[in-house]
Parts: C-alpha cells; sequence; structure tokens
C-alpha cells in the first residue's frame, strides 16, 4: 500500500479519537458516531459498549508481516472475536475505546488502511482468492484488483459519494466475487481481457450488473473505475440513503440512458486522464516436490507440485489464537501467503505438499462438509441493524445436522443474513436464509425468510425465489428432514431440487 496514503489518511486519526472518546462518553448516540466512524473502518457493536475493527486487504491477501501484526494484537488487547468477512477484510470485535484506537494507529504503523472500511466510500476490493494459482483461470487478476485499490483510496478524501462503491475481479466464471452484480465488476475472459459490469447489487431490491464494456484491454482498468465514480456522483441519489446505491441508477435512468451516461463519462476519461496501467504478475519462485497430496482441502495449484489449503472457520470465526498458531507455522515456508475468500474461507497458498500437510492439521478443526463451511454474517448479537443472530443460527443447525451423520456435499452450503443488508450473500445461494419476525397466535418470534435456488456462477446467474418465512427455531430440523429425504433417495441437494422440485416444497412447506 502507498506510503502516501498512510501518511495522509493518518493525519484523520486525531478526529477519529475525539469522535471515539465523544461517543464512549455519551456526547453523541449511536447514529452520529456511526455517521462518522464508518469511514475509517469502525463500528460501534449493538449496545454501543464495544467497538470493531475492519482491516481492508486487497484481493484478501494477507502476507506474513500483516499476519504477525494480527496474532500480536489480539495477544495484546486479548481479543475475543475475529470474523473474515465476505468483502475479504478482517473484522477485529469486542474493543474498548482505548483498544479500537490504539489498534487502528497501529494498523497504519504496519501498512494496513482501515480508511474507507465502512461508509459511504469506495470499499476493499475483492479478487478471486486464488488467482495467480489456481488451474483453469484464465489469467491472474490479482494485480489489477490492488491497483484499483490504491487508485480507489485516492478519491477518499476528493468525492463524496452517494453510498459505498464495491468493486471486484474474478479470474474466471466461477464468480465468487459476484463481479456480474456488483456496483463496478471486472470479469476476466478467456481471451485474456475484461468485460465490466456495473449498477448491480444486493440487499433490498437486488439487480443484476449491466453489461457495460467487453473485452476490455486490462491496462485500461482505472478508466473504467473513475467512469463509474463520475456516473455515480452525477446520477446517483444523496437524498435518500434506501435508494442511493448504484443499481438504482438503473430504475432513475433506465438501462439505455445509465449506458449513455456511463459512456460519457468513459469517454471524457479516455480523453482527459494518463490512466493506462504497466503491471506484471508476480512469479512465484518456490519449487514443488514429487511428493502428491491427496486431501478434499488440498487444491494442486497450477505451479507443479504447490499446493493451497483450504480452512474454513465455522461461521467465518477462527479461534483468537489461530493467528499465532499459523504465524509460527508458515514462518519458515518460503513464498507463503493467506487469502481471505468471500464465502469466509482462508486459503494458504503456496505450499510444497509436506507443507500442506503441517496446515492441513493445524487446521482440522474447520468446516468437515460443504455444508458446514456454509456462510453466516456476523449477526445481530453484534451488529446494529441485524435483526437476528445468524451465527447462532448457523451454529444451532450444525449441530443438529452433525447427529445425522450425513456424508459430505449431501445438504447444500446456506447463506443466512441476519438483516436484508445481504452480508451472506443469501439472494444467490442454492439455499438462504435472511432474518426477520414471523406472526404468530402466541405473538411475533425470530423467523428467517427462506430463498431457494440462487446461483452465482456467470452467465448462470439467478437470484433466489423467496418461499416464505420460517421459524428460526424450525430451521434446524427442517435440514435434517431435507437430509434425511437426501439419503433415502440417494441425491444430493443440488440434483433433488432439479428434479423433484415439487417434493422439496412439500418439506419446506411444513414448516413455513
Amino acid at each position: 500500500m502507498s506510503q502516501k496514503y498512510i501518511e495522509e489518511f493518518r493525519g484523520d486519526l486525531k478526529e477519529f479519537h475525539e469522535m471515539t472518546k465523544k461517543f464512549y462518553q455519551k456526547d453523541i448516540n449511536v447514529a452520529q458516531y456511526k455517521k462518522f466512524s464508518g469511514g475509517f473502518g469502525s463500528y460501534a457493536q449493538r449496545g454501543g459498549d464495544a467497538s470493531m475493527l475492519r482491516l481492508r486487504f486487497a484481493g484478501g491477501e494477507i502476507t506474513k508481516e500483516q499476519l504477525l501484526f494480527i496474532a500480536e494484537s489480539i495477544e495484546t488487547y486479548n481479543i475475543s472475536l475475529v470474523h473474515f468477512s465476505t468483502c475479504q477484510s478482517l473484522q477485529l470485535h469486542n474493543l474498548s475505546e482505548k483498544e479500537v484506537c490504539a489498534l487502528i494507529e497501529a494498523s497504519f504503523d504496519h501498512g494496513i488502511i482501515t480508511r474507507g472500511g465502512g461508509g459511504d466510500y469506495p470499499r476493499n476490493v475483492m479478487c478471486s482468492p486464488l488467482s495467480g494459482v489456481q488451474r483453469g483461470e484464465y489469467f491472474d487478476t490479482l494485480p489489477y484488483a490492488k491497483a484499483a485499490a490504491e487508485y480507489l483510496l485516492g478519491f477518499i478524501h476528493k468525492v463524496k459519494l452517494p453510498r459505498k462503491l464495491k468493486v471486484a475481479f474474478s479470474n474466471s466464471g466461477e464468480n465468487i466475487t459476484h463481479v456480474t452484480f456488483r456496483d463496478l465488476g471486472f470479469a476476466a475472459t478467456e481471451r485474456g481481457t475484461f468485460d465490466v459490469y456495473s449498477a448491480g447489487g444486493l440487499g433490498r431490491e437486488p439487480k443484476m450488473g449491466v453489461l457495460t464494456a467487453s473485452d476490455i484491454e486490462p491496462a485500461k482498468i482505472l478508466y473504467y473505475i473513475k467512469a463509474m465514480i463520475d456516473t455515480f456522483t452525477a446520477y446517483g441519489n444523496y437524498e435518500n440513503r434506501a435508494k442511493s446505491r448504484t443499481r438504482f441508477m438503473q430504475d432513475t435512468l433506465g438501462t439505455e440512458r445509465y449506458l449513455q451516461a456511463y459512456q460519457e463519462k468513459l469517454n471524457l476519461a479516455l480523453a482527459s486522464e494518463q490512466l493506462d496501467l504497466t503491471l506484471n504478475a508476480p512469479e512465484i519462485h518456490k519449487q514443488g516436490t514429487k511428493k502428491k497430496l491427496e486431501h478434499p482441502r488440498a487444491i494442486p495449484q497450477k505451479q507443479e507440485g504447490l499446493y493451497a489449503v483450504c480452512y474454513h472457520p465455522i461461521g467465518g470465526c477462527p479461534k483468537p489464537e489461530f493467528f499465532r498458531r499459523l504465524y509460527d507455522a508458515i514462518l519458515p515456508m518460503e513464498e507463503v501467503l493467506l487469502r481471505i475468500s468471500p464465502d469466509e474461507s482462508l486459503y494458504i497458498i503456496n505450499l510444497t505438499a509436506r507443507e500442506a500437510e503441517t496446515i492441513l492439521a493445524l487446521t482440522k478443526d474447520g468446516a468437515q462438509t460443504g455444508f458446514e463451511a456454509s456462510v453466516s454474517c456476523i449477526g445481530a448479537s453484534i451488529c446494529q441493524v441485524g435483526a437476528r443472530d445468524s451465527q447462532a443460527l448457523l451454529k444451532a443447525c450444525i449441530e443438529r445436522v452433525r447427529k445425522e451423520h450425513f456424508p459430505n456435499d449431501v445438504l447444500p452450503k446456506i447463506h443466512i443474513s441476519g438483516c436484508p443488508s445481504s452480508c451472506s450473500g443469501h439472494p444467490v445461494a442454492a439455499l438462504g436464509f435472511r432474518g426477520g419476525v414471523k406472526q404468530t397466535p402466541e405473538g411475533p418470534k425470530p423467523a428467517f425468510a427462506v430463498y431457494e435456488m440462487g446461483c452465482p456462477i456467470e452467465g448462470e446467474e439467478s437470484f433466489g425465489k423467496e418461499l416464505g418465512v420460517m421459524l428460526e427455531s424450525d430451521i434446524p430440523e427442517f435440514l435434517a428432514e431435507l437430509g434425511r429425504e437426501l439419503m433415502a433417495r440417494d441425491l444430493i441437494y443440488s440434483d433433488f431440487i432439479q428434479k423433484y422440485h415439487e417434493d422439496f416444497l412439500k418439506i419446506a412447506n411444513r414448516f413455513l
């Protein structure tokens, strides 16, 4: 990260300290503090007695040096809760006033910028977590994601956006970063170019992105980012926050007029800016070994003899002591990096087979099945705006399903959001849940809306259909019954819902 930006934003920290002190002294309320602190990547947690700090890592990549800082911070401040976010950031929770102020200073000292981690700013730039090492990828898009992240930091002091702006890159059609329905997404193609999508997004009234340009040269991406910033500030809604995300420009302008407006801003950027990039993908010099490794969490890289290990802590919340153990393990390993994934997993890359065995043993407490690798936002016990405790629901579901001893991948990976903000990506999940309330004869009870048959894969994208509302207490048993039906038919969920959709609905309707 550019030292220029570290010094530029360090000057803002004095005001952060002052406002944080005012909040904890009760001189300003939660809403007033949230409006300010979000721009620094920090929010007060529910109840207003503790804070969260969000560390930005472009493309989710964490170096050994940054990992050491995280481990030492956890030990110094006895941090009890860490969360991998679906935007490839790392969140430190349950911080006191003194701790959050000390940590934000220390983060800057270690080259980690939190500025713009929340609020109405360009957010952490996302990228496919195995970019550069994944077999079958179109090309390594991470260098472009990092260049975009650096460029976007320059707008934090210069431009007032109507709302946040999320930019993402993909390296294949897997579309794990949801580039085709982000505010701005760069989808790699097999021709070594990008297709550009814009004005999409999840949350309330989700929308697929508009195909804005095809087959652009990767060197030109910053022009398209500048055009998006200019279009958003010109046509975005500054009056109504509920309608202020980029996707609502599709409504106010119409698709054709939106594309015309974007093209006008793009032409202006091309004519007046000098933003061409000259980038080289980093080389991996490490030599693999002939030793072969077969394990469901060990992924062979395109670099022969090297592996990536996938670790998915339940709910994306690793034990705090994990970070020190991981640092100690990888310290002697050459060229090893970490990548946070949008599904709250962590990839440890550039491992030899023997090194991968060490990391597999270290991470054996994580998800054991595809279902256990389900995605949950941090939930209402922490988040101010959350309606339901999504983390508690996920744990209850896993505990119930484990009693059935289903084989791996019988049940799908579910996505649970505590509210309509869709932080888990539930609208595009095969099976998703969104927190809410259900009216019953005994009064309102905690519940979740159920969504089926969403899909993020490029070319097959679809938003799931809402089936109805299910009591929170019934969801674990619904999943257990669904799993038993799948076992009886010797099917996995994806096949069952396609071939026997009516039978699936009969099971779900008993709980809706």
